[in-house]
């Protein structure tokens, strides 16, 4: 069974910083693409940032780039999200999915950027 565990998230004044992390198990790591997307409040369900299965390329949103920083341990069968320069726009539940085929989401960690 794919498990998908999201931790990390928090409470955080503008201008913090979090790790998110996202333990994976139940299907081979290291041969999927990995993605992190987030829900805001009242809002639909937005792309964050990919990376694929090696790790050696990755993708961001506008909105996000420069700011957050993804990568994985595939030793570990894990991924994160590094974010810095939070800002209240950025509070959502995050989420990390898998890719194709058979993809899958986790339960999602909350991070809020507030003051």
């Amino acid at each position: 069974e794919v498990q998908l565990v999201e931790s990390g998230g928090g409470l955080v004044q503008p201008g913090g910083s979090l790790r998110l992390s996202c333990a994976a198990s139940g299907f081979t790591f290291s041969n999927y693409v990995m993605s992190w997307v987030r829900e805001a409040p009242g809002k639909g369900l937005e792309w964050v940032s990919g990376i694929n299965s090696g790790g050696d390329i990755t993708s961001y949103a506008d909105s996000v780039k420069g700011r957050f920083t993804i990568s994985r341990d595939n030793a570990k069968n894990t991924l994160y999200l590094q974010m810095n320069s939070l800002k209240p726009e950025d509070t959502a539940v995050y989420y990390c999915e898998k890719g194709s085929p058979q993809p899958a989401r986790g339960q999602g960690t909350l991070v809020t950027v507030s003051s």
